[in-house]
């Protein structure tokens, strides 16, 4: 069974996503062997400076790099990465699976987005869109996408 880490900077705030998340982690139990590495956020002052905010993308990055174990695919969750279709990312997980990969570790980065070593690391940039979403509904919709993909790997009907 595929071991799936999601890797996120930032707690869950509202009970609302907590109680989707939870339903997400029941529902993925089926599929695979999930967890959830929670980070701690930098806080950011208003009008930081662009040095400013690479340095917190670069301490959060660090954090990231040391709750991703050796020889894990990594995909980090990014604007600039490549869009997917629902069926896209089925396929990847799937191929990745049947290729002998054992550990798929996702990333969902802070505010400000992802340091250049995180961006680096990853074996695939994966884009939702050009929007930008909190990071805790983020996580939400993330693991809606990777329960989408198992119930389309095994032949399942699913919400179009």
């Amino acid at each position: 069974m595929m071991k799936i880490t999601v890797v996120c900077v930032g707690k869950l705030k509202e009970r609302f996503f907590s109680e989707a998340v939870a339903e997400y982690e029941k529902r993925l139990s089926r599929y695979c062997r999930l967890s959830i590495v929670e980070l701690t956020d930098e806080k950011t002052p208003d009008g930081a400076s662009e040095a400013l905010e690479l340095q917190i993308r670069r301490k959060e990055g660090e954090r990231i790099l040391k709750a991703v174990p050796e020889g894990a695919y990594v995909i980090a969750l990014a604007i600039e990465g490549r869009q997917l279709s629902s069926e896209d990312l089925a396929d990847r997980i799937d191929a990745l699976a049947t290729g002998g990969t054992a550990h798929i570790v996702l990333i969902i980065g802070g505010s400000l987005g992802l340091s250049p070593e995180v961006l680096k690391r990853a074996d695939y940039l994966l884009s939702f869109s050009k929007m930008t979403f909190p990071h805790q509904l983020m996580r939400v919709i993330l693991l809606e996408q990777i329960y989408r993909a198992y119930r389309i790997i095994n032949g399942e009907p699913y919400h179009k």
